[in-house]
């Protein structure tokens, strides 16, 4: 999948989790990730956010110390 839109895809989920509470949205954008993206997606983000985070939403940045990183194959 391209970065792009994996950050579209992530940004997405922030932008619908924005309208809630901070700390819930925030939780709400690791769980989804948590709860949804196969491995290499959160491999892939993890990528982006490592490298600078460059496009993510506030949220997804906040949310990525709750969101399980893959373990390297």
């Amino acid at each position: 999948m391209s970065a792009d839109k994996l950050v579209y895809m992530a940004n997405q989920i922030a932008r619908f989790m924005a309208s809630k509470p901070h700390a819930e949205g925030v939780a709400g954008v690791a769980a989804h990730i948590n709860d949804y993206w196969e491995p290499r997606m959160r491999r892939q983000l993890f990528e982006i956010l490592d490298g600078g985070s460059e496009g993510l939403h506030p949220l997804v940045v906040e949310a990525a110390p709750q969101i399980r990183r893959p373990v390297e194959a």
